[in-house]
Protein backbone atom coordinates (compact mmCIF):
# COMPACT_ATOMS: atom_id res chain seq x y z
CA UNK A 1 0.00 0.00 0.00
CA UNK A 2 0.97 3.34 -0.37
CA UNK A 3 3.45 4.53 2.06
CA UNK A 4 3.12 8.47 3.59
CA UNK A 5 5.29 10.90 2.71
CA UNK A 6 6.75 13.13 5.01
CA UNK A 7 4.38 16.31 5.35
CA UNK A 8 6.91 18.81 5.55
CA UNK A 9 10.42 17.14 3.84
CA UNK A 10 13.33 19.11 5.02
CA UNK A 11 15.32 21.05 2.16
CA UNK A 12 17.22 18.83 -0.42
CA UNK A 13 20.50 21.09 0.73
CA UNK A 14 20.12 19.80 4.41
CA UNK A 15 19.32 16.01 3.62
CA UNK A 16 21.40 15.53 0.57
CA UNK A 17 20.06 15.15 -2.85
CA UNK A 18 16.94 13.62 -3.40
CA UNK A 19 15.94 11.27 -6.60
CA UNK A 20 12.61 9.81 -7.32
CA UNK A 21 12.75 6.29 -8.41
CA UNK A 22 9.94 4.67 -10.51
CA UNK A 23 9.86 0.99 -11.29
CA UNK A 24 6.29 -0.84 -11.56
CA UNK A 25 6.88 -4.04 -12.00
CA UNK A 26 8.64 -7.20 -9.88
CA UNK A 27 11.97 -7.17 -12.50
CA UNK A 28 12.01 -3.81 -12.40
CA UNK A 29 11.84 -3.75 -8.24
CA UNK A 30 15.08 -6.05 -8.64
CA UNK A 31 16.57 -4.08 -10.93
CA UNK A 32 16.14 -0.50 -9.25
CA UNK A 33 17.48 -1.90 -5.72
CA UNK A 34 20.10 -2.84 -7.22
CA UNK A 35 21.40 0.50 -8.93
CA UNK A 36 19.89 2.12 -5.68
CA UNK A 37 22.79 0.41 -3.89
CA UNK A 38 25.24 1.02 -6.11
CA UNK A 39 24.28 4.56 -6.41
CA UNK A 40 24.50 4.09 -2.40
CA UNK A 41 28.09 2.51 -2.07
CA UNK A 42 29.30 5.66 -4.35
CA UNK A 43 27.21 8.10 -1.95
CA UNK A 44 25.77 7.48 0.98
CA UNK A 45 24.16 10.85 1.51
CA UNK A 46 21.90 10.07 -1.31
CA UNK A 47 18.35 9.99 -0.48
CA UNK A 48 15.04 8.03 -2.96
CA UNK A 49 11.94 7.89 -2.99
CA UNK A 50 9.16 6.92 -5.11
CA UNK A 51 7.73 3.71 -6.67
CA UNK A 52 8.81 -0.04 -6.10
CA UNK A 53 8.64 -3.14 -4.11
CA UNK A 54 10.36 -5.07 -1.25
CA UNK A 55 13.55 -5.12 -2.53
CA UNK A 56 13.97 -1.13 -3.51
CA UNK A 57 12.17 -0.75 -0.10
CA UNK A 58 14.46 -3.04 1.67
CA UNK A 59 17.50 -0.65 -0.01
CA UNK A 60 15.81 2.24 1.39
CA UNK A 61 13.75 4.05 -1.23
CA UNK A 62 10.73 5.64 0.46
CA UNK A 63 7.85 3.89 -1.12
CA UNK A 64 4.92 5.94 -2.04
CA UNK A 65 3.36 3.21 -3.69
CA UNK A 66 4.17 -0.52 -3.91
CA UNK A 67 4.67 -2.15 -7.77
CA UNK A 68 2.88 -5.30 -6.56
CA UNK A 69 -0.28 -2.81 -6.97
CA UNK A 70 0.63 -1.23 -10.14
CA UNK A 71 0.67 -4.54 -12.24
CA UNK A 72 -1.75 -5.18 -15.00
CA UNK A 73 -1.92 -7.51 -17.86
CA UNK A 74 -2.82 -5.80 -21.50
CA UNK A 75 -4.34 -2.72 -22.69
CA UNK A 76 -7.95 -2.96 -21.14
CA UNK A 77 -6.58 -4.32 -18.12
CA UNK A 78 -5.48 -0.69 -16.94
CA UNK A 79 -9.01 0.80 -17.06
CA UNK A 80 -10.29 -1.14 -13.92
CA UNK A 81 -7.26 0.53 -11.94
CA UNK A 82 -7.09 4.14 -13.44
CA UNK A 83 -8.47 6.04 -10.68
CA UNK A 84 -5.64 4.69 -8.39
CA UNK A 85 -2.55 5.09 -11.19
CA UNK A 86 -3.93 8.85 -11.65
CA UNK A 87 -3.65 9.51 -7.66
CA UNK A 88 -0.08 7.68 -7.80
CA UNK A 89 0.88 9.62 -10.19
CA UNK A 90 -0.57 13.01 -9.08
CA UNK A 91 1.14 12.08 -5.92
CA UNK A 92 4.35 12.25 -7.59
CA UNK A 93 4.01 14.71 -9.97
CA UNK A 94 3.24 16.60 -6.93
CA UNK A 95 6.45 15.86 -5.21
CA UNK A 96 8.12 17.28 -8.03
CA UNK A 97 7.09 20.66 -7.14
CA UNK A 98 6.95 19.87 -3.03
CA UNK A 99 9.80 17.93 -2.75
CA UNK A 100 12.32 18.89 -5.69
CA UNK A 101 14.23 15.86 -6.35
CA UNK A 102 17.63 16.34 -8.01
CA UNK A 103 17.21 13.37 -10.77
CA UNK A 104 13.94 11.50 -11.63
CA UNK A 105 15.44 7.94 -13.03
CA UNK A 106 12.44 5.78 -14.75
CA UNK A 107 12.42 1.89 -15.39
CA UNK A 108 10.48 0.69 -18.05
CA UNK A 109 6.55 1.12 -17.39
CA UNK A 110 6.30 3.75 -20.21
CA UNK A 111 2.40 4.13 -20.28
CA UNK A 112 3.06 5.23 -16.33
CA UNK A 113 6.68 7.11 -16.78
CA UNK A 114 6.55 8.96 -19.99
CA UNK A 115 3.79 11.19 -18.18
CA UNK A 116 5.73 11.57 -15.38
CA UNK A 117 9.37 12.54 -17.19
CA UNK A 118 6.88 14.84 -19.22
CA UNK A 119 6.26 16.70 -15.86
CA UNK A 120 9.48 16.58 -14.32
CA UNK A 121 11.11 18.24 -17.57
CA UNK A 122 8.31 20.76 -17.11
CA UNK A 123 10.45 21.66 -13.64
CA UNK A 124 13.77 21.48 -15.26
CA UNK A 125 14.47 18.49 -13.34
CA UNK A 126 16.96 15.70 -15.38
CA UNK A 127 15.38 12.31 -15.91
CA UNK A 128 17.07 9.06 -16.60
CA UNK A 129 15.76 6.44 -18.65
CA UNK A 130 16.68 3.11 -17.53
CA UNK A 131 15.24 -0.49 -19.33
CA UNK A 132 13.60 1.36 -22.67
CA UNK A 133 9.83 1.01 -23.39
CA UNK A 134 9.33 -1.89 -26.24
CA UNK A 135 9.71 0.79 -28.96
CA UNK A 136 11.43 -1.73 -31.54
CA UNK A 137 7.87 -3.77 -31.11
CA UNK A 138 5.65 -1.37 -31.12
CA UNK A 139 4.38 2.44 -30.96
CA UNK A 140 7.49 3.39 -32.05
CA UNK A 141 6.30 7.02 -32.46
CA UNK A 142 6.82 7.25 -28.49
CA UNK A 143 10.97 7.66 -29.69
CA UNK A 144 9.74 11.75 -30.25
CA UNK A 145 8.37 11.90 -27.12
CA UNK A 146 11.35 9.84 -25.37
CA UNK A 147 13.71 12.13 -26.95
CA UNK A 148 11.88 15.33 -25.63
CA UNK A 149 11.31 14.37 -22.02
CA UNK A 150 14.38 12.32 -21.27
CA UNK A 151 17.64 13.44 -20.54
CA UNK A 152 19.55 10.26 -20.64
CA UNK A 153 18.54 6.78 -21.79
CA UNK A 154 20.28 3.79 -20.72
CA UNK A 155 19.37 0.36 -22.42
CA UNK A 156 19.97 -3.23 -21.90
CA UNK A 157 19.23 -4.20 -25.65
CA UNK A 158 22.26 -3.84 -27.89
CA UNK A 159 20.08 -3.06 -30.91
CA UNK A 160 18.45 -0.35 -28.82
CA UNK A 161 21.09 2.29 -28.73
CA UNK A 162 21.14 2.17 -32.65
CA UNK A 163 17.29 3.18 -33.01
CA UNK A 164 17.42 6.27 -30.51
CA UNK A 165 20.49 7.70 -32.07
CA UNK A 166 19.32 7.05 -35.49
CA UNK A 167 15.93 9.05 -34.27
CA UNK A 168 18.25 12.28 -33.47
CA UNK A 169 18.82 11.20 -29.65
CA UNK A 170 22.46 11.14 -28.78
CA UNK A 171 22.73 10.84 -24.73
CA UNK A 172 21.93 6.48 -24.81
CA UNK A 173 24.24 4.30 -23.04
CA UNK A 174 24.10 0.45 -23.80
CA UNK A 175 24.38 -0.70 -20.16
CA UNK A 176 24.31 -4.41 -21.32
CA UNK A 177 21.34 -6.35 -19.65
CA UNK A 178 20.86 -6.23 -15.69
CA UNK A 179 20.19 -10.17 -15.69
CA UNK A 180 23.72 -11.09 -16.61
CA UNK A 181 24.38 -10.17 -12.42
CA UNK A 182 21.43 -11.88 -11.67
CA UNK A 183 20.75 -15.49 -13.07
CA UNK A 184 23.04 -17.72 -11.81
CA UNK A 185 23.40 -21.38 -10.43
CA UNK A 186 22.93 -22.05 -6.48
CA UNK A 187 22.27 -25.75 -5.40
CA UNK A 188 23.07 -28.39 -7.71
CA UNK A 189 20.38 -29.48 -9.50
CA UNK A 190 20.44 -32.65 -7.60
CA UNK A 191 20.52 -31.04 -4.24
CA UNK A 192 17.52 -29.36 -5.28
CA UNK A 193 15.21 -32.15 -6.27
CA UNK A 194 16.23 -33.88 -3.47
CA UNK A 195 15.17 -31.40 -0.71
CA UNK A 196 12.09 -30.91 -3.04
CA UNK A 197 11.56 -34.71 -2.64
CA UNK A 198 11.51 -34.84 -6.75
CA UNK A 199 12.83 -38.04 -8.11
CA UNK A 200 16.27 -37.87 -9.18
CA UNK A 201 16.13 -39.51 -12.99
CA UNK A 202 12.84 -38.39 -13.70
CA UNK A 203 11.69 -35.78 -16.05
CA UNK A 204 10.55 -32.23 -14.15
CA UNK A 205 8.66 -29.66 -15.61
CA UNK A 206 8.61 -26.02 -14.37
CA UNK A 207 5.64 -23.67 -14.88
CA UNK A 208 6.16 -20.16 -14.38
CA UNK A 209 3.26 -18.53 -15.05
CA UNK A 210 4.17 -14.32 -14.25
CA UNK A 211 4.66 -12.36 -11.80
CA UNK A 212 1.15 -10.37 -11.50
CA UNK A 213 -1.91 -11.42 -10.30
CA UNK A 214 -3.85 -10.95 -13.34
CA UNK A 215 -1.77 -12.91 -15.51
CA UNK A 216 -1.46 -15.98 -13.17
CA UNK A 217 -5.45 -15.71 -13.12
CA UNK A 218 -5.16 -16.10 -16.76
CA UNK A 219 -2.14 -18.12 -17.29
CA UNK A 220 -1.99 -20.68 -15.03
CA UNK A 221 -5.36 -22.57 -15.52
CA UNK A 222 -3.80 -23.43 -19.35
CA UNK A 223 -0.21 -24.48 -17.45
CA UNK A 224 -2.25 -27.10 -15.27
CA UNK A 225 -4.70 -28.17 -18.18
CA UNK A 226 -1.82 -28.80 -20.23
CA UNK A 227 0.01 -30.66 -17.26
CA UNK A 228 -2.81 -32.87 -17.04
CA UNK A 229 -2.21 -33.63 -20.34
CA UNK A 230 1.43 -34.41 -20.44
CA UNK A 231 1.02 -36.65 -17.35
CA UNK A 232 -1.53 -38.72 -19.35
CA UNK A 233 1.26 -39.38 -21.59
CA UNK A 234 4.58 -39.55 -18.87
CA UNK A 235 2.93 -40.93 -15.69
CA UNK A 236 6.14 -40.02 -13.81
CA UNK A 237 6.30 -36.21 -14.77
CA UNK A 238 6.65 -34.23 -12.34
CA UNK A 239 5.79 -30.44 -11.56
CA UNK A 240 7.66 -27.44 -9.84
CA UNK A 241 6.09 -23.53 -9.46
CA UNK A 242 8.81 -20.87 -8.23
CA UNK A 243 6.16 -18.44 -6.78
CA UNK A 244 6.98 -14.67 -7.37
CA UNK A 245 7.08 -12.52 -4.71
CA UNK A 246 4.50 -9.99 -6.12
CA UNK A 247 2.16 -13.06 -6.34
CA UNK A 248 0.05 -14.21 -3.15
CA UNK A 249 0.72 -17.91 -2.55
CA UNK A 250 -2.98 -18.40 -2.09
CA UNK A 251 -3.96 -17.94 -5.55
CA UNK A 252 -2.01 -19.87 -6.83
CA UNK A 253 -3.22 -22.76 -4.66
CA UNK A 254 -6.69 -22.23 -5.14
CA UNK A 255 -5.84 -22.58 -8.89
CA UNK A 256 -3.72 -25.45 -8.61
CA UNK A 257 -6.23 -27.48 -6.06
CA UNK A 258 -8.81 -27.99 -9.36
CA UNK A 259 -6.08 -30.20 -10.89
CA UNK A 260 -4.59 -33.69 -9.27
CA UNK A 261 -1.02 -32.48 -9.99
CA UNK A 262 1.02 -32.34 -7.15
CA UNK A 263 3.01 -29.18 -7.61
CA UNK A 264 5.60 -28.26 -5.26
CA UNK A 265 4.88 -24.45 -5.05
CA UNK A 266 8.53 -22.72 -4.08
CA UNK A 267 8.84 -18.77 -2.95
CA UNK A 268 11.79 -17.71 -4.31
CA UNK A 269 14.62 -19.81 -5.55
CA UNK A 270 13.50 -19.52 -9.22
CA UNK A 271 17.04 -20.39 -10.78
CA UNK A 272 17.24 -23.29 -8.74
CA UNK A 273 14.28 -25.01 -9.59
CA UNK A 274 15.03 -24.38 -13.42
CA UNK A 275 18.15 -25.85 -12.88
CA UNK A 276 16.68 -28.92 -11.98
CA UNK A 277 14.18 -29.00 -14.58
CA UNK A 278 13.96 -30.40 -17.90
CA UNK A 279 11.87 -28.07 -19.56
CA UNK A 280 10.08 -24.87 -18.68
CA UNK A 281 6.45 -23.61 -19.76
CA UNK A 282 6.90 -19.96 -19.13
CA UNK A 283 4.70 -16.88 -19.33
CA UNK A 284 6.43 -14.43 -22.18
CA UNK A 285 8.00 -11.72 -20.70
CA UNK A 286 11.30 -11.08 -18.64
CA UNK A 287 11.18 -14.86 -17.47
CA UNK A 288 11.98 -16.17 -21.20
CA UNK A 289 15.63 -14.74 -21.02
CA UNK A 290 15.68 -15.63 -17.04
CA UNK A 291 14.97 -19.52 -18.55
CA UNK A 292 17.51 -18.74 -21.42
CA UNK A 293 20.30 -18.27 -19.41
CA UNK A 294 19.87 -20.75 -17.15
CA UNK A 295 20.13 -23.25 -20.20
CA UNK A 296 16.40 -24.61 -19.69
CA UNK A 297 14.55 -25.53 -22.56
CA UNK A 298 11.01 -24.03 -23.22
CA UNK A 299 7.77 -23.25 -24.55
CA UNK A 300 6.44 -19.89 -24.64
CA UNK A 301 2.86 -18.69 -23.54
CA UNK A 302 0.71 -15.94 -23.46
CA UNK A 303 -2.66 -14.67 -23.16
CA UNK A 304 -4.73 -11.36 -22.89
CA UNK A 305 -8.04 -10.65 -23.32
CA UNK A 306 -9.42 -10.82 -26.73
CA UNK A 307 -9.78 -6.54 -26.61
CA UNK A 308 -6.77 -6.03 -26.24
CA UNK A 309 -5.52 -8.71 -28.20
CA UNK A 310 -7.09 -7.36 -31.31
CA UNK A 311 -5.61 -3.78 -30.39
CA UNK A 312 -2.48 -5.00 -29.79
CA UNK A 313 -2.91 -6.96 -33.27
CA UNK A 314 -2.96 -3.48 -34.99
CA UNK A 315 -0.40 -1.56 -33.24
CA UNK A 316 2.55 -4.59 -33.06
CA UNK A 317 5.33 -4.50 -35.69
CA UNK A 318 6.71 -7.65 -34.61
CA UNK A 319 5.91 -11.43 -35.73
CA UNK A 320 7.19 -12.75 -32.25
CA UNK A 321 6.97 -11.71 -29.21
CA UNK A 322 9.06 -13.83 -26.81
CA UNK A 323 12.22 -12.01 -25.97
CA UNK A 324 14.48 -15.26 -26.65
CA UNK A 325 13.20 -15.34 -30.09
CA UNK A 326 13.42 -11.47 -30.56
CA UNK A 327 17.21 -11.20 -29.09
CA UNK A 328 18.14 -14.51 -31.04
CA UNK A 329 16.49 -12.59 -34.34
CA UNK A 330 15.11 -15.84 -35.04
CA UNK A 331 12.40 -18.70 -33.92
CA UNK A 332 14.61 -20.75 -30.48
CA UNK A 333 11.57 -21.60 -28.77
CA UNK A 334 8.22 -21.98 -29.61
CA UNK A 335 5.37 -19.83 -28.81
CA UNK A 336 2.00 -19.96 -27.95
CA UNK A 337 -0.02 -16.64 -28.22
CA UNK A 338 -3.74 -15.89 -27.95
CA UNK A 339 -5.94 -18.42 -29.48
CA UNK A 340 -3.03 -20.69 -30.25
CA UNK A 341 -2.16 -21.08 -26.92
CA UNK A 342 -4.36 -23.84 -25.52
CA UNK A 343 -3.47 -27.47 -24.00
CA UNK A 344 -3.30 -29.81 -27.00
CA UNK A 345 -0.90 -27.23 -28.57
CA UNK A 346 0.97 -26.75 -25.60
CA UNK A 347 1.25 -30.44 -24.58
CA UNK A 348 2.65 -31.52 -27.91
CA UNK A 349 5.61 -28.95 -28.23
CA UNK A 350 7.08 -29.76 -24.42
CA UNK A 351 6.31 -33.62 -25.17
CA UNK A 352 8.75 -33.62 -27.72
CA UNK A 353 10.75 -31.23 -26.05
CA UNK A 354 10.64 -33.30 -22.55
CA UNK A 355 11.27 -36.85 -24.64
CA UNK A 356 13.45 -36.44 -28.02
CA UNK A 357 16.78 -36.00 -26.94
CA UNK A 358 18.09 -34.24 -29.84
CA UNK A 359 15.31 -31.39 -29.93
CA UNK A 360 16.26 -30.34 -26.46
CA UNK A 361 19.86 -30.70 -27.07
CA UNK A 362 19.78 -28.49 -30.22
CA UNK A 363 17.39 -25.84 -28.21
CA UNK A 364 19.73 -25.70 -25.76
CA UNK A 365 22.80 -25.16 -27.52
CA UNK A 366 21.31 -22.35 -29.44
CA UNK A 367 20.08 -20.82 -26.09
CA UNK A 368 23.65 -20.47 -24.95
CA UNK A 369 24.15 -18.22 -27.41
CA UNK A 370 21.54 -15.52 -26.14
CA UNK A 371 24.31 -14.63 -23.08
CA UNK A 372 26.93 -13.37 -25.64
CA UNK A 373 24.74 -11.29 -27.09
CA UNK A 374 23.61 -8.84 -23.99
CA UNK A 375 26.90 -7.58 -23.54
CA UNK A 376 28.94 -7.50 -20.09
CA UNK A 377 27.74 -8.05 -16.69
CA UNK A 378 27.77 -4.82 -14.44
CA UNK A 379 24.87 -3.13 -15.82
CA UNK A 380 23.67 -1.88 -11.99
CA UNK A 381 27.41 -0.13 -11.41
CA UNK A 382 27.22 1.84 -15.46
CA UNK A 383 23.75 2.97 -14.85
CA UNK A 384 24.72 4.26 -11.10
CA UNK A 385 27.71 6.07 -12.63
CA UNK A 386 25.12 7.66 -15.96
CA UNK A 387 23.00 8.85 -12.78
CA UNK A 388 25.49 10.14 -10.90
CA UNK A 389 27.12 11.93 -13.44
CA UNK A 390 23.87 13.47 -14.25
CA UNK A 391 23.99 14.96 -10.27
Amino acid sequence: MPSTASSDPAPAADRGKEILIVAGEASGDLHGSRLVGEMLAADPSLRFYGVGGKRMEAAGVELYAACADMAVVGLTEVFGKLHFFLGVLKRLKDSLRSRRPDLVILIDYPDFNLPLARAARRENIPVLYYISPQVWAWRRGRIADIRKRVTRMAVILPFEKALYEESGMTDVHFVGHPLLDIVHRGDPPGETRRKLGLEAEGLVLALLPGSRTGEVKRLLPLMAETAVLLKRRLPGLEFVLPLAETVEEGTVREILDRFSLGVRVVPNGMYDLLAASDAALVASGTATLETALMGTPMAVVYRVSPLSSYIGRLVIRIRTIALVNIIAGETIVPEFIQERAEPERLSRALLEILTNHAVRTKMTARLAGIREKLGEPGAAKRVAKLALDLL
